[in-house]
């Protein structure tokens, strides 16, 4: 089941500023369980529970992606980069295309060995490079329903590997919101001692802008980010997948609340959920909370991470699903 929500959650284009699909998609999943509301924002919330806001668990629904900023006279169209791609990425790669008119493809090309003179392959930036969606005039791709301000994905590929190992772009954060759903299906029924908040937050991508807007409306005791922990390298020490969720501990944007890290490791093993704790980069939605709130991140570890090829163990999942719910049973 887990698999195939990945397949169809991953599937759906979502760049940072452009998640509407996506939100669409986890309100039609929680609609049968819990009530939600969206926020200015642009933020999907559900709370359980009465009382003190005791916790919100935050996942974000963005992905990286291109956002189109104009069209040159021979149909082509440039872009800039939404969120952190490394440029190496970018060239040879069929992209989707997401317009008011529907989803075309399209294409960042590249120039033939042979016709390279000079034999220099050294990374082109990414704003000398251009899309091409078979336009052969700035006039067609108009007509063909291309605007500035339409957004692109890479073109998802999903793959389960060994049975075992799901591979696809943007499992960067839709793993968290899957969490995050099995969560809210699991505790709705069950009295929890106090608020809890499940917030499905926009724009994070780009500076965790819906998480900061909930930091001025929310004051939870716990705050807890449920996001991608980049691996494996020399960097993240002994953490690796199929080894169960991950306590996100320290990163570039937060040294989340150690005595919450603690308490956290003391339920996963009491429980007997396989755990692991350590460092990466990048930071998350909680660290907005550090001056109100305790602070925690809770991750599975990603292979590949902000690439095509993003990849997660199935079991590190299953592990980080029941440790949130019993993060909600447990913290006092």
């Amino acid at each position: 089941m887990l698999v195939e929500m990945l397949r169809e959650i991953t599937q759906i284009p979502g760049i940072s500023g452009y998640e509407d699909e996506v939100r669409a998609k986890l309100i039609e999943w929680i609609e049968p369980y819990a009530n939600y509301k969206v926020d200015t924002i642009g933020n999907l919330i559900v709370e359980l529970g009465e009382g003190e806001e005791k916790a919100i668990f935050m996942a974000h629904m963005d992905e990286i992606g291109l956002l189109i900023t104009s069209i040159t006279k021979n149909g082509k169209l440039k872009f800039r980069k939404i969120g952190g791609i490394d440029d190496r990425l970018l060239l040879g790669r069929h992209v989707e295309l997401v317009t008011e008119k529907g989803k075309l493809d399209g294409v960042i090309g590249v120039t033939p060995v042979h016709l390279n003179l000079e034999r220099k392959f050294e990374t082109l930036p990414w704003h000398a490079l251009e899309i091409d969606i078979g336009a052969e005039s700035k006039e067609e791709a108009l007509e063909m329903g291309v605007k500035v301000l339409d957004f692109a994905v890479f073109k998802k590929h999903f793959s389960v590997l060994n049975k075992k190992y799901v591979v696809t772009r943007s499992l960067d954060d839709r793993f968290g919101v899957i969490a995050l759903v099995e969560a809210i299906k699991n505790l709705v029924d069950h009295d929890l001692d106090g608020k809890y908040i499940f917030a499905f937050t926009v724009q994070e991508e780009i500076g965790l802008k819906g998480a900061k807007f909930l930091a001025n409306t929310h004051s939870p005791k716990y705050a807890i980010a449920v996001d991608s922990f980049a691996c494996c390298s020399f960097l993240t020490g002994d953490v690796k997948l199929g080894e169960g969720a991950v306590i996100r501990a320290v990163d570039n944007s937060a040294i989340y609340t150690p005595s919450l890290a603690r308490k956290a490791l003391e339920i996963a093993q009491k429980n007997n959920i396989p755990i692991q704790i350590g460092v990466t980069g990048g930071g998350t939605d909680a660290s907005v909370f550090e001056t109100k709130s305790q602070t925690l991140a809770l991750s599975v570890p990603i292979r590949y991470l902000h690439s095509e090829t993003e990849m997660l163990h199935i079991r590190d999942l299953e592990a980080l699903i029941k440790l949130i719910e019993a993060l909600a049973f447990e913290l006092e």
